[in-house]
């Protein structure tokens, strides 16, 4: 037997074109619902996906699981696996080194935080409510206008011989001015000016105290009720006094610190969410449909994905610069997305688009 395996690849046959399938080294990691073990076998998405294009190409597979995605493009870099695939997003920098396969799936970054009603209470939504960057503005502007009526009121007000005010002069009467005003703004008021153009002053004021409360009133309820109900993170711009976990080597990981973000790196999907859970980091950024699988079954009620999907990516297949098996992979994934089965394998995992 030895000796007709010698001979046949001696004279350049093999036993693949007798119809023995190739077995093919594929470099994988584990990350729900992509990849994961399950009674002592890999199954997910792109495990599925997989096993449908090998058909297609007549090849038999073995999984190498590897522990994040830069040891996965690695193993395919230097020839110890035939292709990666999990959840790789396609991007120019990796792009230069390796080639990838037409999409196989359209993903993003998205941010996943504990649930509002395990980390938030009455008030610390009251002071981040009143000093949040709506309304800190809002008061700087308040505070300038007690000025002019202040200023209005203290010059006519110190020639008039029956004065609410106690001292005349500039200095300390502004001072009683604009206590008053800002009395006048909470309906505080203890005493109303004597002069007539300071009365005048006065009465408009009120109106527009009244207003102005009115209006403070609904800002503040308002936003209070927003963070109640989502939370103080709710897109990346509120990241950027927090601490955020992701994953060691992720695109979440450049994109964070492209954007001056502090994110701590973690090995393992389990550690960074741990991290979130037990108060370490404030939020996790990630690969979405990641991040929303597990907050639909495992993190349910634990924890919850919020604000829109950001930096749209694509995942695709690794291969070696100039593999040969490329455009057959090509082809076995645009058949699997014309003939509906790629539908129904998204479908199973991740519902109807």
């Amino acid at each position: 037997m030895q000796r007709l395996l010698l001979f046949l690849s001696v004279f350049g046959f093999s036993l693949h074109a007798y119809g023995q399938p190739d077995t093919l080294q594929i470099a994988t990691r584990l990350v729900k619902p992509f990849v994961y073990e399950e009674n002592g076998r890999l199954t997910g998405f792109s495990v599925d996906l997989w096993q449908e294009i090998a058909k297609r190409m007549n090849v038999e597979s073995h999984f190498l699981v590897k522990t994040d995605v830069n040891e996965v493009l690695a193993a395919v870099k230097s020839g110890a696996a035939d292709l990666g695939i999990a959840a790789i997003s396609i991007t120019a920098e990796r792009e230069s080194a390796l080639d990838f396969s037409q999409p196989m799936f359209d993903a993003g970054l998205q941010i996943l935080t504990p649930a509002v009603s395990h980390r938030r209470d009455v008030i610390a939504a009251v002071i981040e409510g009143i000093f949040s960057s709506t309304m800190l503005p809002l008061l700087g502007v308040v505070a300038l206008l007690i000025l002019v009526p202040a200023h209005l009121v203290w010059f006519w007000e110190r020639r008039h011989p029956t004065s609410m005010l106690t001292q005349r002069a500039y200095f300390p009467g502004i001072f009683e001015a604009c206590w008053w005003a800002a009395s006048t703004l909470a309906t505080q008021a203890d005493t109303m000016p004597r002069a007539l153009l300071a009365r005048v002053v006065a009465i408009i004021w009120m109106f527009a105290s009244v207003i102005f409360v009115a209006y403070f009133t609904a800002s503040v309820t308002s936003n209070l009720t927003l963070q109640q109900l989502h939370g103080d993170i709710n897109g990346p711009d509120d990241l950027q006094s927090k601490m955020t976990a992701s994953l060691a080597g992720s695109t979440a990981v450049e994109y964070l610190r492209q954007h001056n973000i502090s994110v701590q790196e973690f090995e393992t999907f389990d550690a960074a969410v741990d991290a979130v859970q037990t108060g370490h980091a404030d939020a996790m950024v990630y690969d979405a449909p990641t991040l929303m699988y597990y907050a639909a079954h495992d993190g349910r009620g634990k924890v919850q994905v919020v604000g829109q999907i950001f930096r749209r990516e694509n995942y695709g297949i690794a291969f070696r610069d100039r593999s040969a098996r490329l455009k057959a992979v090509n082809s076995a994934l645009l058949q699997l997305k014309e003939n509906g089965t790629y539908d129904l394998l998204y479908a199973k995992w991740f519902g109807n688009k």
